[in-house]
């Protein structure tokens, strides 16, 4: 199994509740969701260290499939079989705006 990629973004410090917060996106390959994450801890506390709290905290919640997220599917355009190209000349000679060959 693959590790799935990992974004955090939006980083803050909630002072009213001392918990660092962040939307943390877990990307598959074929699927990417966010998930709301926050740890309590400091303000004193490193970057790096919230941001592996962080990190920790979206893995669990996406292996246990627990607790609201959001997703993005990748979207794959559907091929449009059975229908002929459009010819703007063809269509506007059907239209009577192309002049013929004809001699009047």
């Amino acid at each position: 199994m693959t590790q799935p990629k990992i974004r955090i973004s939006d980083v803050v410090y909630n002072a009213a509740t001392q918990c660092f917060e962040a939307m943390v996106t877990v990307d598959t390959g074929t699927h990417a969701k966010k998930y709301a994450c926050e740890i309590e801890a400091p303000i004193t506390m490193s970057f790096e260290q919230a941001a592996q709290g962080l990190r920790k905290q979206a893995l669990r919640r996406h292996k246990t499939r627990s607790g609201m997220y959001s997703q993005m599917r990748r979207q794959v355009a559907n091929v449009r079989a059975g229908r002929a190209t459009f010819d703007p000349r063809q269509w506007l000679a059907q239209l009577g705006f192309m002049p013929s060959d004809r001699a009047a």
